[in-house]
């Protein structure tokens, strides 16, 4: 069993020994002894000799099955977890195996997705255990170390709707703290950090990254601030607060923080909430004109991320789709044309406004943040993930089946293709993470289709996304845009697509 003596933390680590890796499992980095607590650092363990052996508790969640959206085949997705609110601020590190302490390998600090709701891509599962990334890292010669973070999540996160609120969030921030202090004590280098993330955990790294995380590099995986945007403190009262309560209060409990965590989860099923949110704060003013301190950012799409409406909007009818788009006012019939909505054809209708939702949440905010960055004099690597689920081909390359790709953890080997593209995303990776570029920093990446792996020019970006589509967007009113997409996207998001 591999150990780590660390000194600042006053701790011995034992961890698990995983083909050519170390995983010390179920890190405390932080410390929360009552429901909606700011948390504190866990910076002295007192000379104790710490079991990192098993995976560490989760934050309580409802259930839900997200093969179904990854298409995996039947069998245990997640590993073997427990729940626990007050012990779920902890940490994975995953290392070479034998890495000395003073050995100074580059971070990825990975925050998961999951609608900040649940953990979906966390370490302790086959869609994020960060196990094969650490030893292809090894194979390159360019051995990496990750650190996959657990935080709160739901109500737990949102907060009372008083005092506190983006306890998640803060969460993450003290794990970065906790990494910039004590990783190298595991052979990592606190100052070549990558901050990742996917989906809500790209949203969540976007926000660090505004906020000032300090670290080197960002990874945004389907997902930024653009796809959920900070809300006002009132709209989490009146949608999510206000609503748990209510049905904690008919069950007899008089407050959010009273409620045992069973009758929470239930009150959440009951409305359903499916996505949280961020709530505005100070620290996410003017976001959208903010790099902050990383020097390099690579960001990326899948070809299908709106497949997360794809069941609400197909039991829309055409006219429904239509009375949607006539809310852009003005810009009704240009947003009509440009995405082909005919009331007289359904399935045009609703093929159409998946494609508006995919543009206006995921593939637009790509090249504007690419742009940005670049405008700054840093470094932008935009890549396109267009290749099909490895299992179900007809499910294309829809939102999270990167991780599948990234990560490895699944058997993919009834497609050797999918086996190929792995690799070789997860070496383009590898080698961002390390300090060298992935890519010519002028072309963009495109993974996929069937198994290709190339760079690609602005013709070809144009080929594979709707780049002209989204250019004439551009010119319209914002709110006009932001009106369709909330009254198509209104109640109809679920990981069950």
């Amino acid at each position: 069993m591999p150990e780590v003596k660390h000194r600042n933390l006053n701790a011995t680590f034992v961890g698990v020994d995983i083909a050519t890796c170390s995983q010390y499992r179920g890190l405390q980095y932080g410390t929360i002894n009552k429901r909606f607590e700011q948390p504190t650092l866990k910076s002295d363990w007192k000379g104790e000799r710490v079991d990192c052996q098993k995976w560490g508790p989760r934050c309580p969640q409802n259930k839900y099955d997200v093969g179904h959206l990854l298409r995996a085949p039947e069998g245990a997705i997640f590993y073997d977890e427990t729940e626990d609110e007050f012990a779920c601020l902890n940490l994975d590190v995953t290392v070479p195996a034998d890495t000395p302490r003073d050995a100074k390998l580059p971070v990825m600090i990975w925050i998961h997705g999951g609608s900040q709701i649940i953990s979906f891509g966390n370490g302790a599962s086959k869609a994020g255990d960060a196990t094969r990334i650490v030893a292809e890292s090894v194979q390159h010669s360019k051995p990496m170390v990750v650190v996959s973070v657990q935080y709160r999540l739901n109500m737990f996160h949102v907060g009372d709707g008083k005092d506190s609120k983006n306890l998640g969030f803060k969460d993450q921030q003290l794990a970065i703290r906790w990494v910039q202090t004590y990783i190298a004590g595991f052979g990592g280098d606190p100052d070549e950090v990558t901050l990742a993330g996917e989906s809500a955990g790209a949203v969540f790294v976007h926000g660090l990254i505004v906020s000032g995380a300090p670290v080197k590099r960002g990874i945004l995986m389907s997902g930024s601030l653009h796809m959920s945007p900070p809300q006002p403190e009132a709209r989490a009262k009146s949608m999510l607060v206000d609503p748990v309560l209510a049905r904690l209060e008919a069950k007899g409990y008089m407050s959010l923080e009273e409620a045992p965590v069973q009758a929470l989860l239930e009150a959440q099923a009951e409305i359903p909430i499916p996505s949280v949110f961020l709530q505005e704060d100070t620290r996410f003013a003017d976001w959208q004109n903010k790099t902050g301190e990383i020097a390099e950012l690579m960001i990326g799409d899948c070809e299908f991320e709106s497949v997360l409406w794809r069941n609400g909007v197909e039991a829309m009818s055409a006219q429904q789709v239509v009375e949607c788009f006539d809310k852009a006012g003005s810009s009704r019939d240009q947003l009509k044309a440009l995405y082909h909505i005919h009331k007289s054809r359904a399935p045009q209708c609703r093929h159409g406004a998946l494609d508006f939702m995919n543009d206006m949440r995921f593939a637009l905010p790509v090249p504007l943040m690419v742009e940005k960055y670049k405008s700054e004099g840093k470094k932008a690597y935009r890549y396109l993930f267009d290749q099909a689920n490895p299992w179900q081909a007809s499910s294309r390359a829809h939102h999270a089946v990167d991780l599948i790709y990234l990560f490895g953890g699944f058997d993919t080997t009834i497609n050797p293709s999918a086996e190929e593209l792995g690799k070789e995303m997860r070496r383009r990776f590898i080698w961002y993470i390390n300090g060298e570029a992935p890519w010519t920093i002028h072309q963009t990446m495109a993974f996929g289709p069937l198994g290709d792996t190339k760079e690609i020019d602005d013709r070809g970006v144009a080929a594979r996304r709707r780049t002209r589509q989204m250019e004439e967007v551009k010119k319209l009113e914002a709110s006009d845009v932001a009106a369709v997409f909330g009254s198509l996207a209104a109640g109809r998001i679920s990981l069950h697509n």
